[in-house]
């Protein structure tokens, strides 16, 4: 009978290899695994997306312009601006192709900030103009713009008698679109005059509750109604 056969023990060197060879295999399932969670491709991708271009917004005329200088006026804006409803404000053209503003179609409107003011408040003068017809074109700028304050019978202030370097601007009014200065025109309780634009001593308007009113004309067409304010 032939001797069983014994197990022949390998060298060192073949056991080196086998774990050499396990612990690649385990590396490379570890990196595999790295891969799928960590997914470092995505950040490069995303990187390298360009992104879409902002659309470009239309270049308006953001507010109705008032009278540029006077005496007794800020040069200072409210801090606030406003339009009086969610239509865009009067684009402004070098060439408009709707036809001149009918003054029928068109309601201007004195507005103040406050309806009554106390010792050392300066009114502030805006204009609101709604535009009940078609499309059509009007003068805006400063050259046609005129506020003015009386009491009774008594003119006390006009923004125009004073006014420096008056400037022209044609902008295009949408159907049924109502705008409002956003820049106002400060009143200084003064009474205003040609002669006296630099005079730092001019009459000052009567405080106690005082009424005066408050009237504008743009571009040709004149406020059927005045704003009331009071004085302290």
């Amino acid at each position: 009978m032939s001797e069983p056969t014994r197990n022949r023990r390998h060298s060192p060197a073949v056991y080196r290899r086998r774990r050499l060879v396990v612990l690649l295999a385990l590396v490379a399932i570890i990196a595999v695994i790295w891969l799928l969670i960590a997914q470092p491709w995505r950040g490069a991708a995303t990187e390298g997306t360009p992104q879409s271009a902002a659309s470009p917004t239309s270049a308006t005329a953001t507010d109705l312009p008032v009278p540029s200088e006077d005496a007794g006026a800020s040069a200072t804006p409210a801090a606030s601006s406003a339009t009086a409803s969610s239509a865009p404000s009067p684009e402004a053209s070098a060439t408009p192709t709707a036809a001149p503003c009918v003054a029928r179609d068109l309601i201007v409107e004195a507005v103040t900030d406050q309806d009554s003011y106390a010792t050392g408040q300066n009114p502030q003068l805006s204009i609101r103009l709604t535009n009940n017809g078609e499309d059509c074109t009007l003068n805006v700028g400063t050259s046609g713009q005129a506020f003015t304050i009386t009491s009774g019978s008594d003119v006390w202030w006009r923004s125009t008698d004073c006014q420096s370097e008056p400037s022209d601007m044609i902008v295009l009014l949408a159907a049924g679109q109502t705008v409002e200065s956003a820049s106002p025109l400060e009143w200084d309780r003064t009474r205003s005059s040609v002669s006296t634009c630099a005079d730092e001593d001019r009459p000052r308007a009567p405080g106690g509750g005082a009424s005066y009113h408050v009237g504008v004309e743009i571009g040709g067409v004149a406020s059927t109604q005045t704003k009331q304010i009071f004085l302290y």
